[in-house]
């Protein structure tokens, strides 16, 4: 194999190209990244924050699968919180903030030392196919400077390079993010290709000189005491006692609102020049403004960005007006009367393409080997981006090993809805996970990430012996505690003192120690003056046990629908089907079936335009069919 030829190449060293890259290149495959600098490898270029709602719980599905991103922003952890700690289980999501030079370092010499892949900078301006047996196939890349490189699959992951076009006020120009250059030569050669491409939009708020800020007048907000890990990489010990720095929250007030208001006609997003789409749950400062008239504020968080820098990240302050405006602004809101920009708001215009055009694997239905991920495919966040890379990443892999694909349905993992929803479905808008997306909420918790997915990691060959080995163990802990608390039984002589103590009813006869656990307002820990026998566990396993117990009922349902929507999701469709020709489907239904090429019934179901009688359709069809099972 010649320095020029590879058995993967990725595009593009965010954060979907790095977890795609780590995947195949431990999985034995020779793999080269490309990025068109090297210095914004696993760049940050909006939020200093990994994790949030839905997206901390992606970050424990990528660690589960083998993924990187959770052990590496344990390791640079500024600040930790969970998320909706007052609601249930289900909807909790950890966010860190990150220290995003350290992150981005640590990345790239993690890269720079893995076995089987080769960082190289440069920009891909052409993917390069060939025609064999009726298929067209992938064969490389074109790379300025350096010609031809050859490989068997290729990922494509350019963020929001792709025709980066940014906007502050009337000032337009070619660039990706942060001011680095644009990726300009591709677009055109995908659409050559047949590959129909999307013009979607994002923006980021001004970052503020730290000393500048009178912080004294600002609400703070603390991190948590006690943090869980991302990752079970990271001993829960080692974030123990750990220096955090705070947030700091404003708001803006009817200064700010009338200042935008009266120079609405100087932003691109309302002169016309931005034509792209923006993301609906991440809308810019003068959008709120203008689609949130009735409010009085908006709530911003002062954010830092890392140990040794003075920028602070305004969240909720994106914007794409000019500069004069932005000082106008920012100094109307309490505690920035004095406040220096150190880098102005902008809004950034990208190319992505239509993610119908994929099967569940991430690859290109009409173009064998080429896979898509993250902004490419029309989502949005750093988080949504990792999910997909990885994914492509074990996919493209199992494609070259000759093993099945990995594909995740959606009672599995909100990496399976995410896919889901996205090459099913498509966007018209960035698409931002969210826990409300999927059905199965309470069975795709974020302390049961590794009982969902390790088993795919491990297939994949992304999960060690020994860190099987120890998951395995794992789950015979929880399994054994569950149920010795479901067959243990506590008699009223020695639970009442306690239940008395914790304002609980008392009982009148013996009750099993699960059925205390039940009751609202006890924990697990509240038992263990009448648990005498009680083993020490790991506080992740009492966590999934106490959970699993307490909303017991609610998910032997949420199991039951997820048992039936597997039988669906088992009843495949052919290739090959012409659903043209099947009598009593509608024209639409047809049409949408030939263009999706759905894989199953169950994602036949999940079209839009696709109704249940079409599908009792294509049931009666496939029945009559002499092949059908």
């Amino acid at each position: 194999m010649s320095q020029y030829s590879f058995d993967v190449i990725v595009v593009g060293a965010g954060h979907a190209g790095i977890e795609a890259a780590l995947a195949t290149a431990r999985t034995g495959l020779k793999t080269a990244l490309f990025t068109i600098s090297l210095d914004s490898v696993a760049n940050m270029p909006c939020n200093p924050s990994i994790g949030g709602t839905g997206k901390g719980h992606l970050v424990f599905e990528i660690d589960a699968l083998g993924g990187e991103m959770g052990y590496q922003a344990d390791l640079v952890t500024i600040q930790s919180r969970t998320l909706n700690t007052g609601k249930g289980a289900a909807v909790r999501s950890k966010r860190v903030q990150a220290d995003r030079h350290i992150y981005s370092a640590n990345m790239k010499k993690l890269l720079e030392r893995e076995r089987n892949l080769y960082l190289i900078q440069g920009e891909v301006g052409d993917i390069l196919t060939e025609e064999r047996d009726g298929r067209r196939r992938v064969t490389g890349v074109t790379l300025f400077p350096g010609g031809n490189y050859y490989a068997r699959a290729v990922i494509i992951s350019t963020g929001t390079y792709l025709g980066g076009l940014t906007h502050v006020g009337d000032v337009s120009r070619s660039s990706g993010p942060d001011g680095l250059l644009p990726a300009g030569a591709l677009t055109q050669r995908l659409i050559d290709l047949g590959i129909r491409m999307m013009r979607f939009k994002t923006g980021t708020p001004p970052r503020i000189r730290r000393d500048s800020i009178d912080l004294e007048s600002l609400e703070i907000q603390y991190g948590e005491e006690k943090i869980t890990p991302f990752s079970v990489r990271t001993p829960r010990n080692s974030l123990e006692g750990i220096t955090q720095l705070p947030c700091y929250i404003t708001y803006t007030n009817e200064t700010t609102h009338n200042i935008i208001r009266e120079n609405l006609h100087r932003s691109p997003l309302y002169s016309g020049k931005i034509h792209g789409t923006g993301p609906r749950y991440c809308p810019s400062i003068e959008d709120k403004v203008v689609r949130f008239s009735e409010k009085e504020r908006h709530q911003l968080f002062a954010e830092p960005m890392g140990w040794d820098t003075e920028e602070v990240y305004l969240q909720g302050f994106s914007s794409s007006l000019p500069a004069d405006v932005q000082y106008l602004m920012l100094r109307s809101l309490k505690g920035f009367e004095n406040a220096e920009i150190m880098r102005y708001a902008y809004a950034i215009e990208y190319d992505c393409i239509d993610p119908t055009q994929l099967y569940p694997t991430l690859e290109f239905k009409e173009i064998d080997g080429l896979y898509g991920a993250g902004q490419f495919n029309g989502s949005s966040g750093y988080e949504e981006a990792a999910a997909q890379g990885l994914v492509a990443g074990i996919n493209a892999s199992c494609k070259l090993r000759g093993r099945d694909p990995v594909i995740l349905p959606r009672y599995s993992s909100y990496i399976g809805t995410l896919i889901d929803d996205l090459v099913t479905k498509g966007t018209n808008e960035p698409y931002r996970i969210m826990t409300s997306r999927s059905e199965y909420r309470l069975l795709l918790r974020q302390d049961n990430a590794d009982r969902r997915l390790t088993e795919y990691g491990y297939r994949a060959g992304l999960i060690s012996e020994e860190r099987y080995g120890a998951f395995i163990e794992k789950m015979k802990q929880e399994s054994e505690e569950t149920e010795r608390l479901n067959s243990l039984n506590v008699s009223p002589t020695s639970a009442n003192p306690l239940l008395e103590e914790l304002g609980q009813a008392t009982l009148s006869s013996g009750a099993k120690m699960a059925d205390l656990l039940r009751r609202p307002g006890i924990t697990y820990g509240d038992l263990a003056p009448i648990d005498a026998f009680r083993p020490q566990l790991p506080p992740e396993v009492i966590e999934t046990v106490e959970t699993e117990i307490k909303y017991e009922g609610y998910i032997k349902r949420q199991l039951a629908e997820a048992e039936k929507q597997k039988k669906i999701e088992s009843r495949l469709l052919p290739a090959d089907l012409d659903y043209s020709n099947i009598k009593g489907l509608r024209l639409e239904a047809a049409q949408k079936l030939s263009e999706i090429r759905p894989a199953s019934l169950g994602q036949a179901a999940r079209i839009s335009g696709v109704n249940p009688a079409d599908i009792s359709v294509l049931v009666i069809y496939l029945s009559m069919r002499p092949d059908d099972n």
